[in-house]
């Protein structure tokens, strides 16, 4: 099988240092590398015949000790039709959840259980439930504050939509968070279109409840699987990207399935990940060029 190892990073010199090593390993193998192809000043394209699984594993243990995100996969229909995305962690730099029980005063009660659902030790709804039941009663305008005063793009999420939506793939920003972010999330980046999880108030403040069903592991694989059925896509035509354990199922279903800045959980079991680089890191994933970035 003809594959393309893409290999990424925020160190030209690093990278490489990288690219020498494992072209070495491949060809102790014996392995040649066929073509090499620089997509970017921090990216490059290595094409190689050969087994997917066991490229990737000699990638993963030839690579580890440098700060280099690698990407394996049949060169074959790279450039994804499909985006599917995780918000909080991932497009965004934050938990939403966690930064209003800030504004509540729970917040390290909060983040502690947060990390434990995205580690996959809790049940995500019930975890869900749990937390929202801990914001009663705060204002609403906190909402307004935590997403004015907290919520920024991750580096590369608005020149990694926007260039997949230029070049005709669909964008969508899938959240156990809630729809007050990412309506606000996807407009600022450049998605076509968003689900999540509702807050219930009433006058004026949160209830401590949130909407049922709640959207969670099982409604993420469903998000990807309606709308890559929407487009008439196969799922190997689809990308899906998170951090978390809820990401998990959409991840190993997607054609490209990346780990971002993951939990162990999420990042052993995803096609990719991404530690060092930013977001456009999917785009040369994809085989983009940097001089094919949307910018602004």
């Amino acid at each position: 099988m003809e594959l393309a190892l893409t290999l990424v990073s925020p160190y030209a010199g690093t990278l490489s240092a990288a690219a020498t090593a494992i072209v070495q390993a491949l060809a102790g193998a014996g392995v040649a590398v066929k073509a090499r192809d620089a997509l970017g000043p921090a990216a490059l394209d290595l094409t190689l015949d050969g087994d997917l699984v066991w490229v990737r594993k000699l990638a993963d243990l030839h690579l580890a000790e440098h700060p280099v995100d690698a990407c394996v996969q049949p060169a074959a229909g790279r450039r994804k039709r499909l985006m599917v995305a995780d918000m909080d962690s991932t497009i965004i730099n934050v938990e939403c959840l966690d930064e209003l029980a800030d504004f509540a005063g729970v917040k390290a009660q909060v983040s502690a259980i947060t990390e434990r659902a995205m580690r996959g030790e809790l049940e995500f709804e019930g975890a869900l439930r749990e937390r929202v039941g801990m914001l009663k009663a705060l204002p609403l305008t906190a909402l307004q504050s935590a997403y004015d005063e907290r919520v920024r793009l991750n580096p590369g999420a608005r020149t990694f939509a926007r260039t997949m939506a230029a070049n005709g793939a669909r964008c969508v920003l899938v959240s156990g968070g809630f729809t007050f972010f990412t309506g606000r999330v996807a407009k600022a980046a450049g998605f076509h279109a968003n689900r999540a999880n509702t807050l219930i108030e009433a006058d004026g403040a949160l209830t401590g409840l949130v909407g049922e069903p709640i959207l969670g592991r099982e409604a993420k694989l469903a998000a990807l699987r309606e709308e890559a059925a929407a487009l008439g896509l196969d799922l190997s035509e689809t990308l899906a990207i998170g951090d978390g354990a809820n990401d998990l199922a959409m991840i190993e279903a997607a054609g490209l399935g990346v780990a971002y800045r993951a939990k162990p959980i999420v990042a052993a079991q995803a096609d990719a990940k991404v530690d060092y680089a930013d977001l456009t890191a999917l785009l040369y994933f994809q085989g983009y060029r940097a001089d094919e970035f949307v910018t602004d």
